[in-house]
């Protein structure tokens, strides 16, 4: 592993998360995230360059904004150092490889979506809609084997949610399943799994939430953050965790 490489992809990684927190902020209100600056959300002060360094800004206003001295969410300069680690940790699972690409555009999609959902309960579907020739793209050049995979994949999942949509009568959104078809692209027959661990991982973070009551039973809880995280770990450690799996059964 090359450290000087590694940490030049993290500090890349933390740049990319500050326009991310931008995107899945600004994305779901359909306001411009191209040219209107950043500005504190209590003051409405314009933010200056100086306090737009990915987390050593926040680290140097001790998260209060210059202005107003309001404190500043943590969900900034958590997304930056998470989408780092995560540019970093792709790049030590695959080098410089087409997986690679494909890692560092899931956990660009991953970390939009995390942002928008967790704020706002939207996974926009022009967010969806731009990864789409992307991962189109990156099958292209690595196909699945059988390359047909993909398209099973994608048709499946989108079967699949839709099915549960319809049985439930709402207990999982059009955008969840929307999300769940375009990951089937890139997993193929896999995104069985990544459905399989964001239902157990759902399951579990919900029940605790509610022993810990910081959620009651009427409130609802957003499930992309479920299906990027199963997605992620399907991506990093699949193969591992089906080997593991079969273990425990054939053996």
């Amino acid at each position: 592993m090359n450290i000087l490489q590694t940490s030049i992809i993290f500090i890349y990684g933390i740049i990319c998360g500050s326009f991310f927190n931008v995107v899945g902020r600004r994305l779901p209100k359909k306001e411009s995230f191209a040219t209107s600056r950043s500005k504190c959300p209590t003051c409405s002060t314009p933010i200056k360059n100086r306090d737009l360094i990915p987390v050593f800004s926040y680290i140097l206003l001790r998260g209060k904004c210059r202005n107003c001295h309001q404190r500043i969410s943590p969900l900034y300069p958590t997304i930056e150092l998470l989408t780092g680690v995560l540019f970093a940790y792709s790049y030590i699972m695959f080098g410089w490889s087409i997986e690679f690409a494909g890692a560092i555009l899931l956990v660009s999609l991953s970390v939009i979506i995390l942002v928008s959902d967790l704020l706002y309960m939207i996974i926009p579907d022009r967010l969806l809609l731009f990864f789409l020739p992307l991962f189109i793209i990156l099958r292209v050049l690595a196909p699945l084997d059988p390359w047909y995979a993909s398209l099973i994949g994608a048709i499946g999942a989108y079967l699949l949610i839709a099915l549960i949509i319809l049985i439930s009568k709402g207990g999982m959104g059009g955008g969840d399943m929307k999300l769940l078809a375009l990951l089937g692209i890139l997993f193929g027959y896999k995104i069985i799994m990544v459905f399989f661990l964001s239902t157990l991982i759902g399951a579990l973070v919900t029940i605790a939430l509610l022993a810990t009551k910081t959620v009651n039973r009427k409130q609802p809880v957003p499930f992309g953050p479920f299906i990027i995280m199963a997605a992620l770990l399907t991506y990093f450690h699949g193969d591992a965790l089906l080997e593991w799996y079969s273990g425990l059964f054939f053996y």
